[in-house]
């Protein structure tokens, strides 16, 4: 069983795709050296920005709304 449950992120952001994205982007943050936000040590940089996203540490902006 993972954790965050997705469940919970999914609360936290509008969905899965934007999920993804904001979990990627600040994944590539953290491995380029920007600060954590969580006290706790994770081996990979994916699994600390889903737990910055499950603590409300992240936020995001949409720029577009889709394309149509």
């Amino acid at each position: 069983m993972i954790y965050p449950s997705i469940d919970d992120l999914l609360e936290k952001v509008d969905s899965k795709y934007t999920l993804v994205i904001a979990a990627a982007k600040r994944g590539r943050q953290l491995r380029n050296g920007s600060k954590r936000t969580v006290d706790e040590e994770y081996t990979k940089d994916v699994a600390t920005a889903l737990r910055e996203i499950e603590a409300g540490n992240i936020e995001y902006e949409r720029k577009r709304d889709g394309i149509k």
